[in-house]
């Protein structure tokens, strides 16, 4: 059962909105990631391109990226229950005490986004349906996201 919050569900729009500032962030630590698999490929391993050949990473690449994309959520998701994106359209992911989640959390969390994206943002439109207003993920990691107040100065 779920806590009663002094702050509201983040709207949809809002979590897609800050999605997309976190995929500017997402696909600096891509590139960044391919890059030191692909020389750790060729040092460690003596693998060469050979003429015309374009560089793959492979099925261990894939999963690693994958893995660094999940650290990279569950970190900031634990820490302060924000990434970047998150901060700047004032959300915060909590567990359903209103407190920090764990780690497992987290990492439930991050994966499952990934699919409720990559199933053309099902468990996104979720929250449409959902009682709480939350996403598929949300539900099954059992953590949400508030919309915090406007800092007033």
């Amino acid at each position: 059962m779920t806590e009663p919050s002094p702050y509201p569900h983040a709207p949809l729009w809002r979590k897609l909105a800050a999605l997309l500032y976190d995929s500017l962030l997402i696909a600096a630590v891509s590139m960044a990631y391919g890059s030191i698999a692909l020389t750790l490929k060729m040092k460690i391993l003596g693998y060469q391109l050979q003429a015309g050949e374009r560089a793959t990473l492979g099925l261990p690449g894939l999963l690693g990226w994958i893995t660094v994309l999940v650290l990279f959520f569950a970190f900031f998701w634990r820490r302060g229950g924000q990434t970047l994106g998150m901060r700047a359209w004032r959300l915060r992911l909590v567990n359903m005490d209103n407190q920090r989640p764990s780690w497992l959390a987290c990492i439930a969390r991050a994966l499952l986004a990934g699919l409720s994206f990559a199933a053309l943002g099902a468990g996104y439109w979720w929250q449409w349906l959902d009682r709480d207003h939350l996403t598929l993920h949300d539900r099954l990691s059992q953590t949400k996201v508030l919309l915090l107040p406007k800092n007033r100065k």
